[in-house]
Formats: C-alpha cells, structure tokens, sequence
C-alpha cells in the first residue's frame, strides 16, 4: 500500500497541532519531521523539544528525518522525544553503517537519504541494513521546490535492486511531488510519498490529502 505521508514543513506552526489533527483524520497514518541544523542544510528547523510535542498530539507514525551534521550525537535525543524510524543522510555519516545499526538497536526503523547528486550504487553496501531509503527529488533545506526527474531513474534503480535481492526495504521519495506527478512516482516503484506544500499549502489540506491518496491507489496497478 502506498502512503502519503505529509510533511510538517509546510504546516503552519501557529495551528501545529490543529494542522496534524486535520490530516490525521484525513486517513494519514504517517507525519513527516524534517530537522534541519542551518550546517549540513541552509536552514533551521525543529528539535527534539517540537518532536517531544508532536508525539503527545498524535499516534501517528513519527518518521524524523535528520538533514544534519554528525546525526550520531543527537539520534539518542530524538529516540527518547518519541520518534518511530529515523532517516539519516549518506553524505553526513562517516560511519554509515555504524550509525543505521545504532539506530535499529534502540527499536526504531533505520532509514538512510540520498541527495540528489549522490549515486544509488552508494547504498549497496548498506542495503540490507536499512528499512527504508528516502530519495530526495530537491535539493535538501527548503520546502516548495521543483521536482528533479531523474529521483524517478533512482526510485526505478532502487526498486529493481530490493527485487532481484529479495529485500524489504521501503522507498520513500521527499520533494516537488504534486498532484500532476504523483501516479508516475508511484509507478516508478516508489512506497512513501512526502508531501508538505502541496498538501499543507492548500486550502484545504485534508481534502487534498484525501484526493492525493486516489490518485496513488488508483496508479498502483500499474509499474513503469
């Protein structure tokens, strides 16, 4: 089953708790945190206080994705503030393999990001450690940008690989996914769709959540 899984990013933080309401009810079972340390990404976002927040406001699934600079050293605070998976990038690991292990030792789900220029082959070593790999189709630290097409080329790459290697991992996909180009994403094999402008941007974010979640069952019958 594929997810639409709305990102926080694009919410109004006046209304957060309002603004999660409103999806969860919509069906949403997944919220997507981005944390951001204005370093490894050009921008400043949440902290393991929001994360603590959020988790009393909903008992959807907490998928923390970390876009900063030595994630070892904060992965414990944002275990205990409640997140359930946690995603690190690959360009920010030194010791990747260390640090999706530490991950899944503390019971969450181990997920690992690409860049938009960092090749799949990246991850071969790595593969059959993680729950899930999340593409990123823009470039990483702000909201509202352009899909990149050639995340799709990635997502289909990634997919034939989980295939013919007999593994489980999700495919997560973060950036630019809107109504016009969703069905082609779920087609490209992709099983998470992160969605914040386009659902929280709208002026009615849980009727577009709801609209989003069609579109996608409607393209799963079909792979490209």
């Amino acid at each position: 089953m594929v997810l639409i899984v709305p990102s926080i990013l694009s919410a109004d933080f006046a209304r957060l708790a309002e603004e999660i309401r409103r999806v969860e009810q919509a069906g949403a079972t997944m919220l997507h945190l981005d944390v951001m340390d204005g370093h490894f990404v050009p921008n400043i976002t949440i902290g393991p206080p929001v994360v603590e927040c959020i988790r009393r406001a909903t008992r959807m699934t907490l998928d923390v994705h970390l876009m900063i600079s030595d994630p070892d050293r904060y992965i414990p605070a944002f275990v205990e503030a409640g997140a359930d998976q946690i995603s690190v990038h690959q360009e920010a690991c030194l010791h990747l393999d260390r640090t999706l292990r530490s991950i899944r030792s503390r019971g969450l789900a181990a997920g690992v990001v690409l860049n938009p220029a960092t090749p799949v082959a990246m991850l071969d070593d790595v593969l059959e450690l993680v729950d899930f790999v999340l593409v990123m189709s823009v470039n990483p630290g702000f909201g509202g940008q352009q899909f990149i097409p050639n995340a799709l080329r990635k997502i289909r790459a990634l997919d034939e690989r989980r295939r013919r290697l007999g593994l489980a991992f999700k495919l997560e996909i973060d950036g630019g996914v809107n109504e016009e180009n969703l069905a082609e994403v779920v087609r490209a094999g992709c099983d998470w769709i992160v969605m914040g402008a386009s659902v929280f941007g709208s002026p009615d974010p849980a009727g577009t959540l709801a609209r989003m979640q069609e579109i996608a069952r409607e393209a799963t019958s079909v792979r490209i």
